[in-house]
């Protein structure tokens, strides 16, 4: 172990990469956000990897009252079309495991809370990329968002840090084109994400309730175990 790695205090790291999450209900809607805060947050998520180290990723920071409110309205229109589409999946979980629909159900009354509210988050962050992904092989797709992904993650996890929350969204992409035409960004821009960011109310957060990483975890090929051959 290096010098550099036995400075960090891997208690507060730990802690701030398994708290990090979607936030949508406890995202403090009344509070404006610091555009220094916002700023130095990008800086921070530069720092991520990006293919060929060619950095070609934007940043579209959308404060406006009026485009807000025409993106949360694509939004939503999104949001309620992918709702309908679900109720069997619902049902089905219900069935099989009460505690599955139990989660199943929070997490959707708290995505149906973000839609009804996009327009009302004090910032919304729309991570792209240039290019576009016309190639539909798994390396050109990989390569694509591969280069942003990274990025966009680093810079919820600098949030995090500073007090504010943010949400993993894509559902805006629906009506990417008419968002571009809102917002002006080029033709050859890849938009990968639409994050709203705000402080967060509450205290703190817990750990997210995920599988053992040994349930998803092969060694040498797959479904094979550490020491299994």
């Amino acid at each position: 172990m290096t010098r550099d790695a036995t400075m960090l205090d891997l208690r507060t790291v730990d802690k701030l990469l398994t708290t990090t999450h979607s936030v949508r209900k406890r995202l403090d809607l009344k509070r404006p956000v610091e555009p220094e805060v916002i700023e130095r947050c990008l800086e921070i998520a530069l720092h991520a990897p990006t293919g060929g180290n060619r950095q070609g990723w934007h940043f579209v920071l959308v404060t406006d009252t009026g485009k807000r409110a025409q993106i949360a309205e694509h939004y939503r229109q999104s949001w309620y079309a992918y709702d309908a589409s679900r109720p069997s999946r619902a049902t089905a979980a219900m069935r099989s495991d009460p505690k599955v629909a139990a989660q199943t159900m929070r997490v959707r009354d708290s995505a149906q809370y973000l839609a009804d509210h996009m327009q009302d988050v004090p910032v919304l962050v729309l991570p792209c990329i240039e290019g576009r992904a016309g190639d539909p092989s798994a390396a050109t797709q990989a390569g694509l968002y591969g280069s942003i992904l990274p990025a966009a993650w680093s810079f919820m996890l600098a949030l995090r840090a500073r007090g504010l929350g943010a949400a993993w969204t894509t559902l805006h992409l629906t009506y990417e084109k008419e968002v571009a035409a809102l917002l002006g960004i080029p033709d050859n821009i890849t938009q990968a994400a639409l994050l709203p960011v705000a402080y967060f109310t509450g205290a703190d957060f817990q750990p997210a309730k995920r599988l053992p990483a040994k349930n998803v975890t092969y060694w040498n090929r797959w479904g094979a175990t550490r020491g299994g051959g």
